[in-house]
């Protein structure tokens, strides 16, 4: 967008900077954002910090396709998805469940993919009645906003594109109403388009994404993560790097059921091997994939815990070259350019060193039998 149109925009916010030292952007129909809201209150208020929750609307047809259920929602009606595209939804709502089960949430497959337009007005009318402070304390308005048409979508009962239903959630919060439905139909809707294709262009490109404006001048490599599992290094960052980085990390609740927690390690048929005594973990690996190399210390470490690995030596798919870009790019093509410069970025990051030729394909066929010979070998030897 430019600057003329950027000055017709009311109170336009620039996607990567804040007054708080973390942006939290979400999105109503992300299972991920869902699960992410918690523990990241959680480290804000252990850490006494400020964010700036701000709303960043998915289009997901672009880069996952789409699908539309029938009538009772339980058969696909239509689709336009690859299989690729398919086995990534299911596992994503598979593993999003299995989390969700942990703080008991509920988590339904959406009928159709929702325009969310709506809800991020909704967040946007809300942040002009407070400060940044006010609005991260427990109990504000836009926690409550959020909490309940996060709730009652993940159960199937809000309607995402009823602007009458966003301002009974406002009603029934007890949130200023008056000049709403004007607002979500002028300034509002300005303002978030605006906010929408800034961001994007700014490489945002899914949810949650975190953002710490102060790194983008000292170290960009740590300005922006995506994924729930980047808290651990973002609370490091965010209280002065002390101590040795945290890895990559899933925060739970202290009170989480030991039952309840083996229950969503298990199911379906997943990890049946940690039912079994002494227990024993299935590892999956590729020689030539950089994410199982990064994993490698935090999979030994289970052996402390009297976990036992099982490794299986697999063909994976190769990190993707991220593509030059291009002129006039279509939202699909540019979406795929910034989630392949993103990775690399992360691998980085996170690696004991740094990783030269990260998009080498070797043949690890040679190197996978042998592996599996010295297994058999030990295996007889015991």
């Amino acid at each position: 967008m430019n600057q003329n149109k950027d000055n017709l925009v009311k109170d336009a916010i620039e996607p990567c900077k804040s007054d708080a030292p973390l942006i939290i952007y979400i999105d109503l129909k992300s299972p991920y954002a869902y699960l992410s809201i918690e523990p990241t209150r959680r480290m804000l208020r252990d850490l006494g910090i400020v964010a700036d929750w701000r709303p960043f609307v998915l289009d997901i047809p672009s880069y996952l396709g789409s699908a539309k259920l029938g009538k009772g929602g339980k058969k696909v009606a239509k689709q336009n998805r690859t299989e690729e595209q398919w086995s990534d939804v299911k596992y994503a709502y598979f593993d999003c469940r299995r989390y969700a089960n942990l703080s008991n949430k509920t988590i339904r497959g959406t009928v159709k993919i929702w325009n969310t337009d709506l809800p991020a007005i909704g967040m946007l009318w809300l942040k002009r009645f407070s400060s940044l402070s006010e609005q991260c304390a427990e109990g504000s308005l836009l926690e409550r906003f959020v909490d309940e048409v996060y709730d009652s979508f993940w159960k199937r009962e809000l309607d995402a594109e009823d602007v009458s239903v966003i301002l009974a959630v406002l009603e029934q919060i007890g949130a200023p109403t008056e000049g709403f439905l004007k607002y979500a139909q002028t300034d509002g809707a300005a303002l978030n388009n605006h906010l929408q294709e800034s961001s994007f262009n700014a490489g945002i490109y899914g949810v949650p994404t975190y953002i710490l404006p102060n790194e983008s001048l000292t170290d960009p490599q740590h300005e922006k993560f995506f994924g729930r599992e980047n808290l651990p290094r973002i609370g490091w960052l965010l209280t002065g790097r002390k101590g040795q980085a945290p890895d990559l990390a899933y925060t739970l609740n202290s009170d989480v059921d030991e039952e309840v927690l083996s229950k969503s390690a298990a199911e379906p048929g997943l990890a049946q091997e940690l039912k079994m005594s002494p227990k024993q973990l299935i590892a999956y690996f590729d020689f030539n994939s950089l994410h199982s190399y990064l994993a490698l210390d935090s999979i030994l470490s289970l052996k402390a815990e009297g976990i036992s690995i099982n490794w299986r030596p697999i063909s994976s798919m190769s990190l993707k070259v991220p593509q030059e870009e291009i002129e006039d790019e279509d939202r699909s093509t540019k979406h795929r350019r910034l989630r392949a410069e993103y990775q690399v970025n992360d691998i980085q990051r996170y690696a004991p060193h740094h990783l030269t030729e990260i998009h080498r394909k070797t043949d690890c066929q040679a190197a996978n039998m042998g592996f599996l010979w010295l297994q058999q070998e030990l295996k007889n030897g015991q």
